[in-house]
């Protein structure tokens, strides 16, 4: 019997006919196989993976290797992203044990859920022999089995934590600017070789470091920095890895050249891409990092948004069981669109050489159009010829981490681009969030339909929702999301804390697995800590709270053991310590909220690029958020006070004053 159907997340349901007995995650399956004495199967995967529906067609959908697993295993089927807790022990025990990881991943455990045999995608016959090895392994040499998933589970608890070390300074971020210039790829933009990920974290950082006041000895570094950044984004925006059609970024690049991507689209990478790339313009004024940040933000709000408010999880990379098909396009179906001419100069624009499979190419925007009235039509035809194809399956889940990610960017995206309708979808998914998913100080990982999912929130999901309501707080001056954000941190740091001035990715009363995940860095998305850090650091800026301080800088400490070797994988800490070392600058403006000139002055520290800077916007002499009390006007204007570590200069009442105060740096 498949126990999938009533399940909430869109991975499960997608394998809710499979002829294989699924269970979900749960006590349900760990009882069944302790009364059965037979081993777990565990598939952990993900709606919009391409590997999972290869595997689960040729395997879970066939009733030969269905009943193969059905006779011999209990078999757990877990969605990656609902349960990332499970997910994150059992890669960390894939990639000890084989090397490697990815989705999806296939893991055989004991019915207490103790690793014993771990990979990933194995095509049918390869993974029917070892449905039958491991089942003969099991009832032929139960002893042996059982020691190996002991030792392994011991092995990995006994992993050492990565050393923390102190908070850290100047010359580390420089340190890591360094180490980051050495995997530059500087003709192609990004870090390494293929396959290449938007390193969207590293970036953040990168705009913040060149952005910093700094000596002569530091300019060239600085510099340094910022060209790595513009080098990158503009490669990415212009390759294949963008949808030059649509808006919105590809998972990642399976060559060096961005041109060709695995083509699911994913919320994440989009929120901190969009935010990246508003912040580029920010800074340099790029006219393709303003296209690309608007364009990027159309397509989360056409595409992403679920009806009640929130941005669904994922598109898939398939569409009528092929990747890439809705993408991609060939010379002929060019020219059948768009007629000879403009097919023409279409296939030449977009660099429609064959670059995919089957003749067909991903477009590509490599300089802009010097016909931009021509260009607009053309696109539009071709949007409108693509709309009709089937489109990529959508996981519409609402995941509060990722939702919290959308809310930052899309409220300063919206700010500084003067885009209400931005800011207002930061506000209903904010709303929807702290509607559906706040449970009393705690927090729900996932929704769908409206409907809250029964999973905890994890650190990241605290963390970057944090982040994105003490943003939101800022652009709109709502002390609602300044509340929520402070219950949420006084929850992380009573939960999550695991005394050493780190944090665990799970609360101390979250579901007990073989080993309690705690991964100091960043992958796909901000790592916990790092999140978490960023987060307390901001709260801290807004209050005086040393005890939010200090916890940020504990937490910053992983940083400096990071920076010098493997700064790619600390990007978001990096971006945190950046603006820790910077102060960070604090900005309040006071003033009626309908007063233009409040107005005004609001947007002249929203355009401010130092690293880190946090705003509060309120009322005069208002004492919700501590940071505004005692503020008031300036004969009878409104006002802004700069200040560092809550000591502030005189005020300023004129946007021109107010850019000289920051242009100094504070």
């Amino acid at each position: 019997m498949n126990r999938l159907t009533d399940a909430t997340s869109p991975y499960l349901l997608q394998h809710a006919d499979n002829p294989v007995d699924w269970f979900a995650w749960g006590d349900e399956a760990f009882a069944e196989a302790r009364r059965r004495n037979v081993p777990l199967l565990i598939s952990v995967g993900y709606s919009a993976c391409h590997w999972c529906h290869v595997m689960a067609h040729e395997s879970f959908e066939d009733p030969g290797t269905a009943a193969l697993m059905n006779e011999h295993f209990v078999n757990v089927k877990v969605d990656r992203e609902e349960r990332p807790d499970v997910d994150a022990v059992y890669m960390t025990a894939t990639q000890a044990m084989t090397g490697q990881g990815g989705w999806p991943m296939t893991v055989f455990a004991t019915p207490e859920g103790h690793p014993f045999y771990t990979g990933t995608y194995f095509p049918r016959q390869q993974f029917q022999r070892l449905l039958a090895g491991v089942s003969n392994a099991w009832n032929g040499d139960r002893e042996a089995v059982l020691e190996q998933s002991s030792k392994i589970v011991e092995a990995l608890n006994e992993q050492s934590a990565l050393p923390s070390g102190p908070l850290p300074t100047p010359s580390t971020l420089t340190r890591a600017v360094r180490s980051l210039a050495e995997s530059f790829d500087s003709a192609r933009g990004g870090f390494g070789g293929a396959p290449k990920f938007p390193p969207s974290m590293a970036l953040e950082f990168l705009l913040r470091y060149g952005a910093a006041p700094a000596g002569e000895d530091a300019r060239a570094t600085a510099n340094a920095a910022t060209s790595m950044a513009d080098r990158t984004l503009e490669a990415m925006a212009r390759g294949g890895i963008y949808d030059q059609l649509g808006g919105g970024f590809a998972r990642y690049s399976v060559d060096a050249d961005w041109v060709v991507p695995h083509f699911e689209k994913m919320l994440y990478d989009n929120a901190l891409l969009l935010r990246v790339y508003t912040h580029w313009w920010r800074s340099t004024g790029s006219a393709l990092g303003r296209r690309v940040a608007l364009e990027t933000a159309d397509w989360l709000l056409a595409e992403m948004r679920t009806p009640e408010g929130g941005f669904a999880s994922a598109l898939d990379a398939d569409s009528e069981g092929v990747e890439g098909k809705f993408y991609a396009w060939t010379p002929h179906e060019l020219r059948e669109v768009l007629g000879e001419e403009d097919g023409a100069w279409a296939i030449d624009l977009f660099e429609v050489t064959g670059t995919f499979e089957h003749g067909a190419s991903v477009l590509q925007l490599l300089s802009d159009p010097t016909d931009p009235e021509r260009f607009a039509r053309v696109r539009s035809a071709l949007l409108a010829a693509r709309a009709r194809r089937v489109r990529p399956g959508r996981d519409d889940k609402v995941v509060a981490a990722w939702n919290g990610l959308a809310i930052a960017a899309l409220a300063e995206t919206g700010a500084l681009f003067g885009r209400p309708d931005l800011v207002q979808a930061a506000r209903e998914a904010a709303t929807l969030l702290d509607d559906l998913h706040l449970d009393g100080d705690r927090l729900l990982r996932t929704s769908r339909d409206g409907r809250a999912g029964t999973n905890a929130g994890v650190l990241e999901d605290y963390a970057d929702l944090a982040e994105g309501l003490l943003t939101l707080s800022g652009v709109t001056g709502e002390v609602r999301w300044f509340r929520r954000a402070e219950s949420l941190l006084e929850t992380v740091l009573e939960r999550f804390s695991d005394g050493s001035g780190g944090f665990y990715d799970t609360a101390d009363d979250a579901e007990r697995l073989f080993q309690r995940p705690q991964d100091p860095t960043d992958n796909a998305t901000p790592s916990g800590r790092f999140a978490a850090a960023g987060a307390l650091l901001s709260y801290a800026a807004l209050t005086g709270s040393s005890r939010h301080r200090t916890a940020a800088e504990a937490a910053l400490g992983t940083v400096t053991t990071l920076a010098d070797r493997h700064a790619r994988f600390a990007g978001w800490g990096l971006a945190v310590a950046q603006a820790a070392v910077a102060g960070p600058i604090e900005v309040a403006v006071v003033g009626p909220g309908d007063d233009p000139a409040t107005a005004a002055l609001h947007r002249v520290a929203l355009m401010s690029p130092l690293p880190g800077l946090v705003l509060a916007l309120g009322e005069p002499d208002s004492g919700e958020i501590p940071l505004l009390a005692g503020r008031g006007l300036v004969g009878g204007a409104p006002a802004a006070y700069v200040c560092r570590d809550f000591t502030c200069r005189m005020p300023v009442t004129t946007p021109m004053a107010l850019r000289a105060e920051l242009a100094g740096g504070a």
